[in-house]
């Protein structure tokens, strides 16, 4: 059986940067989360402490990389499916920032405009010899994306209830099949019903 220690966001920031630091070179983190755990906000923590200790790093939220409304929304505003498979555009993310970091030394911090439904026309980044880049958001595990660690934000259906407004509730269905149907074994895996109060499995 697992066994959960306490934590806070604070502390799951340091010790996420505390491994980060000790791999060198340009590296992917990548923060799996429904919106309601807003793990972009952990992202930017994990940000802060790294450049605290002189580490290049940015964040990128996967909201910043979803398709055109007419292919996310082709089977309805409130579709399950699509949200699991057509909203994201999970294979930019790997073509514009994990194969083009490795690869290229560049990287893309935005592709759509979510709001205005556009382009973002983001200017393509060079990548410093150490950056650390930390993708955030849903369902990005269990993907085959080379991540080099990972950190999964787990919440309780309630939890989920409670924190997502009330119009985007129909997502949690496929947030949680497709965690369920796609297992992969995260870094750390945190209990983040309350933050505050989290829970690190080891």
């Amino acid at each position: 059986m697992p066994t959960f220690t306490p934590t806070s966001p604070t502390a799951l920031a340091r010790l996420v940067a505390d491994r980060l630091v000790e791999l060198p070179g340009r590296r992917v983190l990548a923060i799996d989360g429904a919106d309601a755990a807003v793990p972009v906000e952990l992202g930017r923590r994990i940000v802060e402490t790294l450049t605290d200790r002189g580490r290049s790093a940015a964040v990128v939220s996967v909201h910043d990389f979803v398709r055109p409304a007419s292919l996310r929304m082709e089977y309805g505003r409130d579709d399950e499916w699509s949200y699991r498979t057509a909203w994201f555009d999970y294979e930019a993310l790997r073509r514009e920032i994990l194969d083009a970091m490795r690869e290229d030394g560049r990287w893309l911090p935005a592709l759509w405009d979510e709001q205005r439904d556009r382009s973002a026309r983001a200017a393509i980044r060079t990548a410093q010899a150490d950056l650390v880049l930390i993708l955030a958001g849903p369902m990005l595990l269990g993907r085959g994306l080379d991540f080099d660690l990972t950190v999964r934000l787990e919440l309780s259906d309630q939890a989920a209830l409670r924190l997502t407004p009330a119009d985007q509730q129909w997502t949690l269905p496929a947030v949680r099949d497709h965690t369920a149907e796609n297992p992969e074994d995260a870094t750390w895996t945190v209990r983040w019903d309350h933050p505050d109060r989290a829970a690190l499995r080891s």
